[in-house]
């Protein structure tokens, strides 16, 4: 290892937490393989049994009416459209009976901004869910989602997660964080929610006992200090409520999209991958992303600290409308993580392994 890398990795040896400028220096100069190597020894520290988890979930997108028109998604419908549309309690239960009939353990529903759908659609739906499939596990609603819930129903953020989960929301997924810096969200039109309020409601919900993923949709317009000052927004958020079980980055899609552009490299992923590993030291998990990238560039990721396979996802529709198509069963999931040379085992959104 280059000096540079050596003083990094005495760091690292010393639990000694690294700087926005380490960072930049791992993102500027740092060799792809010498910073695998470096990811993967932190990810050996905090994972020394050679297991690869994977959970078995689906993604129930119960509308995709929205207000908030984001210039990078593919999927959202304007309130007028012939093609929006709401899911019924019952279409949603059929969907939630085809993911218990394949082991599934949760749902992740994710939705637009819908104005019509207030606090009292998603208590009644919630407890529909709890009352006829008690096993699987509400892993829904993303901050944008939930404060805009308490915007149009006049509550405050407080009172709308204590109904949230008095109805039956476990826990909340990180999406919506795109990259938590203003600037960034004003020019991909994602203002729907600012930096310091989607960190807000998650801070809120962490202490409420709720355990949340975080996430990072990297690749667009964002420069790398950009992507660094986000996982130090995440990381000092974890530093006061240990919430996050999870860090998820994942990369841009541009097809069919107002905003356009190019596909980030496997390079570029791997690269970022790994150094969210090395600036994360406080959360566990790191979860590579094979539906944007594909199981073979996942697999490799595996070696750049990742320690988490993701979901089986046995649906989804956001990411595949702007041009994701990868798809994989279960035997391919744990094929692909046994060829790596590590054990695969299913998990809960916690973290407990459960075979």
């Amino acid at each position: 290892m280059a000096n540079s890398i050596q003083s990094i990795y005495n760091k690292i040896m010393e639990q000694d937490r690294l700087s926005l400028e380490d960072g930049l220096f791992l993102f500027n100069e740092a060799d792809l393989i010498e910073l695998g190597q470096l990811a993967n020894v932190v990810r050996r520290q905090k994972h020394p049994e050679p297991i690869v988890s994977y959970i078995i979930d689906r993604n129930i997108n119960y509308t995709n009416y929205c207000v908030a028109k984001c210039d990078f998604c593919a999927f959202y419908a304007d309130l007028d459209s012939p093609d929006g549309y709401v899911l019924t309690k019952e279409e949603i239960g059929q969907k939630i009976r085809e993911t218990l009939d394949v082991g599934g353990t949760q749902i992740l529903m994710q939705g637009g901004l819908h104005p019509k759908l207030k606090i009292d659609y998603y208590e009644d739906l919630f407890q529909y869910i709890q009352e006829n499939f008690p096993t699987i596990r509400i892993h829904s609603l993303s901050p944008a989602e939930i404060s805009y819930i308490a915007k149009i129903s006049h509550l405050t953020l407080e009172d709308t997660l204590i109904r949230l989960k008095a109805s039956g929301l476990a826990s909340i997924p990180g999406g919506g964080a795109e990259i938590l810096v203003d600037e960034v969200r004003k020019k991909l039109n994602a203002y729907k929610t600012k930096s310091e309020e989607w960190l807000h409601v998650m801070e809120t919900a962490q202490k409420m006992g709720m355990k949340t993923t975080a996430t990072m949709m990297f690749g667009h317009v964002e420069t790398l200090e950009e992507r660094l000052l986000h996982m130090i927004k995440i990381r000092e958020l974890q530093d006061r409520t240990l919430g996050f079980t999870a860090f998820i980055p994942w990369t841009y899609q541009p097809e069919n999209t107002k905003l356009g552009g190019e596909k980030t490299s496997a390079h570029d992923y791997l690269r970022t991958l790994a150094i969210s590993r090395l600036m994360l030291d406080n959360i566990p998990n790191i979860q590579v992303s094979w539906v944007t990238m594909g199981a073979k560039i996942a697999q490799v990721g595996l070696q750049f600290g990742g320690n988490d396979f993701g979901s089986l996802m046995i649906e989804e529709n956001v990411v595949a409308a702007a041009g994701a198509t990868f798809r994989m069963s279960l035997d391919e999931i744990r094929r692909i993580i046994e060829d790596a040379g590590y054990e695969a085992h299913q998990r809960d959104m916690e973290y407990n392994l459960l075979n």
